[in-house]
């Protein structure tokens, strides 16, 4: 069983098709109804990332979209086109992540984060597979953050090299350095579960 099946993401976070231009407009002069819209979008990717990335409660994760959302809100005329949108929003998650995260001064592990279920043939599947999610979803939270964005961006959010450089403001190649990383980190980690993989 590979990361992507363990920390699986949310199935609308795997269409990334680009948002309309004109609700980016009608947002951009105020309009109520096109913030509706981008809410409506990206709802729920900007959970799912809040969720894995702080290792908290639902309540956490709802508190940070709900910021998130504020910030846009109140920021989107600073954007500009110059990448895609999702860039650009994603670029807000992980700061208001990281905001927050100073603000608690504390990582709680992601025992309480919820994985869409695949189909098993037993109870026993299920749960093997439910405490495999939960070991790998503890290992993804104590990554340092330099290395846990990318893992996140690249398994929750099936998010391209291009795009999680353009989310971390860095280069493709450094996204791959941290991607390695990253996963040889969590071979480490998690060595003791190769016989039940």
């Amino acid at each position: 069983m590979m990361i992507e099946q363990l920390v699986a993401p949310r199935e609308q976070s795997r269409t990334h098709e680009p948002v309309d231009w004109q609700v980016i407009a009608a947002c951009q002069l105020g309009d109520r109804d096109a913030l509706r819209i981008l809410f409506e979008i990206y709802n729920d990717r900007v959970y799912s990332i809040a969720m894995y990335s702080l290792g908290g409660t639902e309540a956490m994760a709802a508190d940070v979209t709900q910021q998130v959302f504020v910030k846009l809100m109140t920021r989107i005329n600073q954007f500009r086109g110059q990448s895609e949108f999702t860039t650009w929003l994603y670029r807000l998650v992980v700061n208001t992540c990281r905001d927050e995260q100073r603000k608690t001064r504390r990582f709680v592990p992601l025992a309480d984060v919820s994985i869409p279920a695949i189909a098993s043939q037993s109870p026993r599947a299920d749960y093997t597979r439910k405490e495999l999610s939960e070991r790998v979803q503890a290992a993804v939270s104590q990554l340092k953050p330099k290395l846990r964005w990318p893992i996140l961006l690249r398994y929750v959010e099936d998010l391209s090299y291009e795009e999680i450089a353009g989310v971390l403001g860095c280069s493709k190649g450094t996204v791959a350095s941290r991607l390695n990383r990253g996963h040889k980190a969590l071979a480490r980690r998690l060595h003791y579960l190769r016989d039940q993989v």
